[in-house]
């Protein structure tokens, strides 16, 4: 019987070379190599891996690592929940010694999903450092819809785009190379730092050559210096450079789809956005050309009525009021309409084909014609990785051999998984195309030939559409040809037989049988899968000796000798061709009783990861079964500590026209209590606050942060209005902050009162906003100046030393004056500040206490300065009205009364010490068992600064404190502080720490940590026969158990 060829590469590309095991990292799929760079020690002191990131595949590899090579970073996994990443802001801010002097730079890994949950915590975040920063790396992948299909839509995240802060930046890659460079890229930088990556596709993809550029270290670039040396730009810009048409994309898969259109559409062209954050509209407008009179911006959004931040961005850098001539439209591109763009991409080239006013264009040439496409179907049981093995050697010379690796845990009983395999050059000239993009699942017939391994499927699912006119079909199946026909639906047959398929069988079960080692089974059926495929790729020219040769080439020592001569003799005896019937079959089941149920489409929903110890993981949890990863999928929550529900109706909910501006849940508090604590003549102001929360609903755990939303100061706000010659009472229309696009009115005066930070510290970019606005050149170059690389030591003197506001900038340079409205857009809003609560709800019921100090300072000019919410603070009146929120906090008891703890507060620090104390007092009060309580207080004077002194000494008369060491550093001849009265207690300390699950907690300013620390060391290394090396990674333990606490500033 003749074999016919499928199409191929051209025949020189057959080439030879050894077998080896997939061990070596260059071999591995983009993510892998992501997961693998991130997590190495040299580059992340931890990583903290979220378990919807483990639910797409990424992170369980990092997990494997951590606990078997040796230079992996710590994992810590965490749950996605309210509140998520306040631990990584809590870890940032606290800074132990380790975290001082060695620095530590946190790597995350989350979904778009799980970053929209993570954005209100993440706008805490403290300024980042070389050796301080967070890097978070976003595996692009929702599920979205009822059959929870996988998505690379960002929608989720682009709602929460607007809640973070202006020092995270934000890089978006695509290709598996680029996404790889900007990984690693992301360390090199001089912020904090959120990478998106294509994991939905390109990342995942095997089969290219891709190079693990070095790590960073202790480097602090800018953003745009960091992409020129890695050979990147902010923007992409491919097509006519005299377009009239250009379509505006975020990095991703439709972005470069929609690449390869432009290259062949005159009057088209495509930007693609790379950097997201810091945005720089100069470089955009230098792309876009000057005939463009149509501007589409694509934008991922979760519904029709949002407006995307990418458009928001656009439409400011290149909107211009004088020219009636260019238009700018947003295109939302909601989940849905992501589904069916990555699904069918004809229906994408369509959309864009009538936005560029051509007529219908497609993909189908953007695949070299040397290239070949192969399908294989199979269930989750089934490995084909040493079949791909077999078949990238054969190929690695002249042709690149990509693979896809895709599941669908809800199609079939079991499981279905397919494999996309794809040869082309090495480097095709069009440049890359995501291969679900090139080789789609939609219906369209790319594949060239098409395995399928679980031959029910032809009965239940639509495969054969996916098949090339003439393309070769095998299936492995103990069943006859009659056999095999019988068992196909009618329109399976009808379209084989009007697309001419050629079906061949071979029952792989007796031939497998042969191998005597039951574990070289797996590998045995890999390799007669090859040997046929080898046979149909050569066709008529191939003779059985010649596939043996190129095999045994590439295979020399997988089998002896006589096994491999009988298994490719059985392989090849064994191939049935099947032959379909000679007329085209009756294609309707109309008006028969028994008429087959319509074939199923393959949904994309599930990623596995093999992590090399014999398990894959599924849906980021090791499962006994395929059917269990659905229920994993199905039912997340019942493999999650449930997280609390929000109830339906609030006893007291949020009043609507209470600071609408602002995201976060607030309460409107009334002062009660406004007490300064230290003398009048003291230099400084420390003073006591009471809030009453009656009727608000207000509630907050002990150890928790009252977020103030404090004012400007009325007279200052009339002197800049007086100055800048505008009405305070002019109403004026604003962004409300967070507010995705919404607007809304206030008078000039409650803008700047309440709302715009305009005594605030400006930032650099600020300089660069306000340029344009100068008339006066001298004014324009000096503002350009500032906010330039080169000015970098003028910022930072007038940022460090003269402590400049906006209001000081603004009066510097007073030539530039935007309008009013612009300018409250310039300088952005004042950021709640957090205070550490003094008090117990359990104690003081409707009540809620803060312990506040004064900050100011002498500028170098003798103006006086004030910190603007210590100042709005120390003003309230008895009866005045605050609007407040709650943070959370790493400040929290331990879970049970009686476990030892250890509190040390400098000056204010006590805050959160007196609601410890207060609670203590209360549970044995309530003949409640409490451990050791140990309280060490610092500061300068005891006659003047022992903050809630009469508390405390009442506490030790009843014993609520066990010790207390009392710190007044100014009061003797030598200079004694808390870490002095703490080697007092070395032994005691140590004792708890190690032996009695104590807690230790440090609250107040950075200077002391490593003293402490130190401290603590000696203790351990003292009593409990700890080396310091040892004794130091316990604290650091510690740290990751919530046992050794800092709240510092």
């Amino acid at each position: 019987m003749a074999i016919e060829a499928i199409s191929r590469p051209p025949a020189e590309s057959l080439q030879t070379s050894s077998f080896s095991k997939d061990t070596d990292l260059s071999k591995r799929t983009a993510s892998d190599l992501i997961e693998w760079a991130t997590s190495r020690s040299s580059v992340s002191s931890t990583v903290y891996v979220f378990d919807v990131a483990e639910q797409v595949g990424f992170g369980p590899l990092s997990k494997t690592w951590a606990s078997s090579v040796e230079d992996s970073a710590p994992v810590v996994p965490l749950q996605t929940r309210a509140g998520a990443g306040l631990s990584l802001v809590g870890r940032l801010s606290e800074g132990s010694s380790h975290d001082a002097v060695d620095g530590s730079v946190l790597t995350a890994y989350t979904t778009p999903a799980g970053l929209a949950a993570m954005a209100p915590s993440l706008s805490y975040l403290p300024a980042a450092s070389s050796r301080s920063k967070l890097v978070i790396q976003v595996p692009a992948v929702t599920p979205v819809g009822e059959k929870f299909a996988l998505s690379p839509t960002l929608a989720s995240f682009a709602a929460a785009l607007n809640l973070l802060p202006e020092n995270i930046t934000i890089l978006l890659s695509a290709t598996p190379q680029e996404s790889v460079d900007f990984a690693l890229l992301s360390y090199k930088l001089d912020t904090h730092v959120i990478h998106i990556f294509d994991h939905y596709g390109a990342a995942r993809e095997v089969g290219h050559d891709l190079v693990l550029p070095s790590a960073a270290e202790n480097s602090t670039l800018p953003v745009s210096e960091a992409l020129r040396q890695a050979s990147y730009a902010p923007f992409e810009f491919v097509g006519d450079r005299n377009a009239h048409t250009v379509l505006i994309f975020p990095n991703g898969q439709l972005a470069h789809a929609a690449k390869h259109l432009a290259i062949r559409v005159e009057g088209t062209a495509v930007v693609i956005a790379k950097v997201l954050r810091p945005w720089n509209g100069d470089a955009l407008q230098d792309l876009i050309p000057s005939t463009a009179v149509e501007i589409y911006v694509f934008d991922d959004v979760p519904n029709d009525t949002t407006q995307g931040p990418l458009f928001i961005e656009v439409f400011a850098s290149l909107y211009d009021p004088g020219s009636s001539g260019r238009i700018i439209r947003s295109q939302r591109i909601t989940p849905e309409k992501t589904q069916l763009f990555i699904t069918y991409p004809s229906q994408f080239t369509r959309h864009l084909a009538s936005l560029a006013k051509v007529p219908s264009i497609t993909l189908e040439g953007e695949a070299p014609p040397s290239t070949t496409s192969i399908l294989f179907l199979s269930t989750p049981t089934v490995t084909l990785s040493s079949f791909h093995e077999l078949v990238s050697d054969t190929f690695f010379k002249t042709a690149s051999v990509r693979r896809l690796t895709s599941h669908d845990i809800f199609g079939k009983a079991g499981g279905l998984t397919t494999d996309r395999v794809v040869f082309m050059p090495k480097k095709p000239a069009q440049g890359f195309l995501p291969l679900s993009v090139l080789f789609p699942l939609d219906g369209s017939g790319k594949a060239d030939f098409v395995g399928i391994l679980e031959p029910s499927l032809l009965k239940s699912h639509s495969i054969l559409d996916n098949a090339k006119p003439g393309a070769a079909i095998l299936v492995i199946t103990p069943w006859s040809s009659a056999e095999l026909l019988a068992n196909l639906p009618p329109t399976v047959v009808e379209l084989a037989w009007k697309r001419r398929l050629r079906f061949y069988t071979i029952d792989a079960k007796p031939i497998v049988e042969l191998v005597v080692d039951k574990a070289a089974r797996n590998l045995a059926q890999s390799f007669i899968l090859y040997l046929v495929f080898l046979r149909l790729y050569l066709g008529r020219a191939s003779g059985e000796g010649h596939v043996r040769k190129i095999a045994q080439a590439v295979a020399p020592s997988v089998f002896d000798s006589d096994m491999f001569a009988k298994l490719s003799s059985c392989t090849w005896s064994e191939l049935v061709q099947v032959q379909l019937p000679e007329e085209s079959p009756a294609s309707t089941t109309e008006g028969k009783v028994n008429a087959p149920p319509a074939l199923k489409e393959f949904e994309f929903n599930a990623i596995a990861v093999d992590t090399g110890d014999g398990e894959a993981v599924y849906n980021g949890s090791k499962v006994f079964s395929w059917h269990e990863a659905a229920k994993h999928l199905l039912f997340p929550s019942a493999f999650t500590p449930p997280i609390p529900a929000v109830p339906e109706v609030e006893e007291f909910p949020q009043d609507p026209l209470l600071r609408p501006d602002l995201p976060e849940r607030t309460y409107l508090v009334t002062c009660k209590v406004n007490r300064r604590l230290t003398p009048l003549e003291y230099d400084r102001n420390v003073f006591h606050l009471e809030f009453d929360t009656t009727g608000t609903g207000l509630r907050y755990a002990i150890g928790e942060a009252l977020g103030v939303h404090g004012w400007n100061d009325e007279e200052e706000v009339l002197e800049f209005c007086a100055w800048y010659g505008v009405d305070p009472n002019r109403v004026i229309t604003i962004p409300v902050p967070g507010g995705e696009g919404r607007m809304h009115t206030r008078t000039v005066f409650q803008a700047l009162q309440q709302q715009i930070d305009l005594f605030g510290k400006p930032p650099k970019s600020f300089y660069t906003d306000l340029a344009p606005y100068a008339a006066q050149r001298v004014d324009r170059l000096a503002l350009q100046f500032i906010g330039s690389p080169e000015g970098s030591s003028t910022f930072k003197k007038l940022s460090e030393k003269d402590t400049v506001t906006f209001a000081d900038i603004i009066q510097c340079y007073p030539s530039a004056r935007p309008n009013i409205e612009t300018l409250c857009e310039l300088i952005g809003d004042i950021k709640p500040r957090h205070y550490s609560i003094a008090s117990s709800q359990s104690v003081v019921g409707d009540r809620v206490d803060l312990l506040v100090v004064t900050v100011e300072w002498a500028a170098p000019n003798g103006k006086k300065r004030y910190g603007q919410c210590t100042k709005y603070l120390a003003g309230l009146k008895v009866g005045q009205k605050v609007t407040v929120s709650i943070k959370p906090s790493v400040m929290k008891l331990p879970p049970e009364s009686t476990q030892p703890i250890i509190m040390a507060g400098l000056g204010t620090g006590a805050a959160p010490f007196r609601a410890f104390l207060q609670h203590r007092a209360w549970l044995a009060h309530q003949g409640l068992p409490v451990g050791p309580t140990y309280y060490y207080f610092g500061s300068r004077h005891q006659s003047q600064e022992y903050l809630y002194g009469e508390e405390v000494e009442a506490y030790i008369q009843d014993g609520t404190i066990t010790k207390a060491g009392l710190a007044f550093s100014r009061d003797g001849p030598k200079k004694v502080y808390i870490q002095h009265k703490m080697l007092e207690d070395a032994e005691t300390l140590a004792d708890m720490l190690k032996n009695q699950k104590g807690t230790f907690y440090l609250c107040g300013p950075t200077w002391p940590v490593p003293d402490v620390f130190e401290a603590l060391v000696g203790a351990l290394v003292k009593n409990q026969g700890h080396s310091r090396e040892s004794a130091g990674e316990f604290l650091e333990q510690l740290k990751e158990e919530e046992r050794y606490v800092l709240e510092v500033y």
